[in-house]
Parts: structure tokens; sequence; C-alpha cells
């Protein structure tokens, strides 16, 4: 397995937006995950969701949307892992 971070991103109180990271290998079984560096207890910081887009015979796209579930301000990182 492989894990890395692909991008790290700002949002603002309650805001969401929309990244997208290509050319990656169809064959390739990638998940991702946002992991929160503004520190913040008692609770959760981040929802994201992700889609794909297949832009030709052996690539794809991913379409990550993250929303910020605080009410300040939360910097993060877009992390991947390659599980095969």
């Amino acid at each position: 397995m492989r894990t890395n971070v692909q991008f790290t991103g700002t949002l603002a109180a309650g805001a969401s937006q929309r990244w997208f990271t290509f050319g990656w290998p169809a064959s390739w079984h990638v998940v991702w995950y946002m992991m929160p560096t503004t520190v913040r207890n008692g609770a959760p910081e981040l929802d994201w969701d992700v889609a794909v887009e297949r832009a030709d015979a052996t690539n794809c796209t991913y379409w990550i949307t993250v929303k910020n579930l605080a009410s300040v301000p939360v910097t993060f990182e877009g992390r991947y892992a390659v599980l095969n």
C-alpha cells in the first residue's frame, strides 16, 4: 500500500469546494480521505465526497468535494492510499 498527500486546502466556516486530480491509472484502487491540520476538539471538522470520471481507456480523474462542518476556517490535507 502507498499513501501520500495530494493537495492541501483551506475552507471558510461552513464552506465547501470541489478539487480534482487527474492522470490516475484506472487499474489502481485509490481511497481518498481528508485530514484536518487545524486543531478543534469536540466535533468533526470535515466531510467529503469522491466522484470518479473515466478520462480515457487507462486513466481516471477524481472529483473531491470537501465541506467544512466547523464554525471556524479549517485547513486540511487531501490524502490518498493506493491499495493494490
